[in-house]
């Protein structure tokens, strides 16, 4: 299970930080930003909901909870 975590708090950095080479071109916009902005913006959101994943799946978490 920690091995699962690890890796999806791993994914935002390697998309953001990697990604970026790739992604580094103004067309085509994205909701009307230039496409590396829209690109950020995307992960953003993603990063925000494997964060909740993860909270999900940590079992501290869950101790907290049955109290």
């Amino acid at each position: 299970m920690r091995t699962l975590i690890k890796l999806l708090a791993m994914i935002p950095f390697v998309g953001l930080l990697g990604g970026t080479f790739f992604a580094n071109r103004v067309t085509p916009y994205l909701f009307g930003m230039p496409f590396l902005l829209g690109y950020c913006v995307i992960w953003v959101v993603i990063t925000t909901i494997l964060m909740m994943v993860i909270y999900k799946l940590d079992p501290k978490n869950k101790e907290g909870e049955a109290r």
